[in-house]
């Protein structure tokens, strides 16, 4: 967690994600940068060719840069590396093209969710985010004064494609010194027996040195419903999830339980692409 990337439109919620990743920098010796995509304010080509909309663009980016400015002056980012680049491009693409040349290991945003129709068609740039980045995502949706990751509940089938993400759970329970509650979660539409169950687990956390972790099987409805009630129900202080990436009419019909999450749940939402 050295680089750490914080998208920002300078709304209550990135500021939220803004404060808990330099409580993360902070704890783990990590530098910031700040990420805010100005995006054109006119789509017709012939009008920026032309010049008549340079004016327009100088005056939101100098906005832009004046926000950054007071913004680093904050004083929960005193004593950190904090670095600001503002770039002309579609928000999601930005960051997706920036975490990929900077080597981020960590993108942290700030999102109020979705619901209803924008949830089904339009969805949020972090849901979009989480779907495609390569580097881990952490969700905020609120203010956490104090970002101590004691219970970090991680949900999955423990299937074989699960391992090489699964590491970098483990390793970030491992640096936060936090319990790894690993669930799987048992629906009418996909259950297993204890036994079965038990042992998939078993034999699954047996390939990894976890520093401090416990099993559970949960019962619910549906998984994202089995994932945000067993979450309540210890008082998790994290969810983490890995997101399969899916695109086009496959992600329409079939969805994904971490975008769902990302939208849906309040506890910060961690996610790791398999």
């Amino acid at each position: 967690m050295k680089k750490i990337l914080i998208p920002t439109d300078f709304s209550q919620h990135a500021e939220y994600a803004l404060k808990v990743a330099a409580q993360i920098a902070k704890q783990h010796n990590g530098e910031i940068i700040l990420l805010h995509m100005l995006e054109l304010p006119t789509q017709s080509g012939d009008a920026v060719s032309s010049g008549h909309a340079i004016p327009e663009i100088m005056f939101f980016k100098n906005a832009a840069i004046n926000k950054l400015e007071s913004l680093m002056d904050a004083p929960y980012l005193d004593g950190l590396k904090v670095s600001e680049i503002i770039q002309f491009e579609l928000a999601f693409d930005g960051i997706i093209n920036l975490s990929k040349k900077n080597d981020i290991d960590l993108i942290v945003m700030g999102s109020h969710g979705a619901s209803g129709f924008k949830d089904m068609f339009i969805g949020s740039n972090a849901e979009k985010v989480v779907r495609h980045s390569d580097v881990p995502v952490l969700i905020i949706k609120k203010e956490i004064p104090d970002f101590n990751i004691k219970k970090f509940v991680f949900a999955s089938d423990f299937t074989d494609e699960v391992k090489k993400p699964f590491a970098k759970v483990v390793e970030t329970a491992n640096k936060f010194g936090a319990e790894l509650n690993l669930v799987m979660i048992n629906t009418p539409n996909s259950f297993k027996s204890t036994l079965v169950a038990q042992d998939i687990m078993d034999k699954f956390v047996a390939q990894f040195q976890v520093n401090s972790y416990s099993t559970h099987i949960f019962n619910d409805a549906n998984v994202e419903k089995g994932i945000l009630n067993f979450s309540n129900s210890i008082n998790a202080d994290l969810i983490g999830m890995c997101t399969h990436g899916r695109k086009g009419l496959s992600h329409f019909f079939n969805g994904s339980i971490s975008e769902d999450l990302v939208n849906h749940a309040v506890k910060p939402v961690l996610t790791f692409k398999i």
